[in-house]
């Protein structure tokens, strides 16, 4: 065993022992806790953005993206909504113990079935620090430990807000080991999780393309992740055109490195005019590509690609097409999203029902932004990622998405004929 591979398996070993602990904790007792994490966070505040003021200086001379600088940067708003989002978990209703289903056979043996904690969960991602806070929150109240590996990005960033959170779970009364964080950024640690079979339950990946990719071909341990945000907003042919014009840039513009942005604007050509919208974009910054009928509405277009169907930019670029109605809308979602978030704006409440019931994605919305695909904008508190695979839970992730169930069969001395 290489010596990455032997700090995990002793790092997991931990954690199982603090999730035993973790599972039997009154929900009382985890939501205290929490609160003093987020009391710790609040403290370390200068500390903290110190910690990412040097991450920041780093990415910026290794050339990163300016989505990714977005993703890393912390400021005092961003600090507090940590803060306040360890604060939002610790009020939500806790699953764990949670009767969902109960039923009595004819021979008398009562069957339920209870929300348990899933144990040990290993969560990787990138650039973002604020998910240091988020997933041990999530994963704490949920009776779970956590491993968490950050990006290397964000080493000096996930370090002081770990050891902030980290203080406040174990003065309020939670097992030292209930949120550990990986103290290296060597690629093996990856490696050595997504192998580390009876030792972690559940892998999340939060992250790029390429890291979701390799924990999904490479994880044998289950995986809960989506692995692109290739999100459409469709402008109905009833759309409002004032409220089209203004979800088209919020889903777009509002911050276009997150996975909830709109890659993909597109216009059924029974709408009205589109050159407000596509005027609208162009003059926020945002660069356009379309085919050549988008170019004759509005000139500052650039020619698409096939490729540009396809792909999750993360940045002020969107891709624009015209389509014959909601059928014509589908199929193009159907031929080229991710299954994460797609939108219709229109005022037509049975093309609505349409779009909603016949999309497959984790994610649907009619009359508002894709940018609303957020665990805290969903009422969940701290989100741990969005799923789009069918199983176990999909969309944003919070605490029930982290439990599992067994059943328990209660009997007064029934045996098997």
């Amino acid at each position: 065993m290489t010596e990455t591979a032997a700090l995990i398996a002793r790092m997991a070993q931990r954690a199982r022992s603090a999730a035993v602990q973790l599972a039997a904790m009154p929900t009382a007792a985890k939501a205290q806790a929490l609160r003093a994490a987020a009391a710790a966070i609040r403290a370390d505040a200068p500390a903290i953005l110190a910690a990412n003021a040097e991450d920041m200086a780093a990415a910026e001379a290794n050339g990163l993206s300016g989505a990714l600088l977005d993703r890393l940067k912390l400021d005092d708003t961003r600090v507090e909504s940590m803060a306040a989002g360890v604060e939002a978990v610790a009020g939500l209703a806790d699953p764990v113990g949670t009767v969902f289903d109960r039923v009595e056979r004819p021979n008398g043996l009562v069957l339920t079935r209870v929300r348990v904690p899933i144990g040990v969960i290993g969560i990787i991602y990138e650039s973002r620090p604020n998910v240091t806070a988020d997933a041990g929150a999530l994963c704490a109240m949920a009776g779970n430990a956590a491993i968490l590996r950050g990006g290397s990005e964000a080493i000096r960033s996930n370090r002081a807000i770990h050891e902030a959170l980290a203080r406040g779970l174990a003065e309020g009364g939670m097992p030292a080991d209930a949120v550990q964080l990986v103290p290296v950024t060597d690629r093996a640690a990856v490696g050595a999780m997504l192998t580390a079979e009876g030792a972690i339950d559940m892998v999340v990946p939060r992250g790029g393309k390429g890291l979701v990719a390799r924990v999904q071909a490479e994880a044998r341990v289950p995986v809960l992740a989506h692995l692109d945000g290739l999100n459409h907003t469709y402008v109905d042919g009833a759309a409002d055109p004032e409220m089209a014009r203004e979800l088209a840039l919020n889903a777009k513009m509002r911050r276009t490195g997150i996975c909830g942005a709109t890659e993909t604007l597109l216009i059924d050509r029974a709408f009205g005019d589109p050159r407000p919208i596509l005027a609208t974009l162009a003059d926020a910054g945002c660069e356009l590509r379309g085919d050549a009928a988008i170019q004759a509405l509005e000139p500052r277009t650039v020619a698409a690609s096939d490729e540009d169907w396809d792909t999750e930019y993360l940045d002020s670029i969107l891709s624009v097409k015209l389509v014959d109605g909601i059928d014509d809308a589908m199929a193009h979602i159907a031929a080229h999203g991710s299954h994460h978030t797609d939108a219709i704006v229109t005022a037509d409440a049975a093309v609505a029902e349409k779009f909603l019931a016949q999309v497959d994605s984790a994610i649907v919305v009619w009359n508002a932004s894709t940018q609303f695909a957020d665990g805290g904008e969903f009422g969940l508190g701290a989100e741990i990622g969005i799923s789009t695979g069918r199983l176990h839970a999909r969309g944003p992730v919070a605490l029930e998405g982290l439990t599992t169930y067994k059943w328990v069969v209660r009997g007064t001395g029934q045996a098997r004929p």
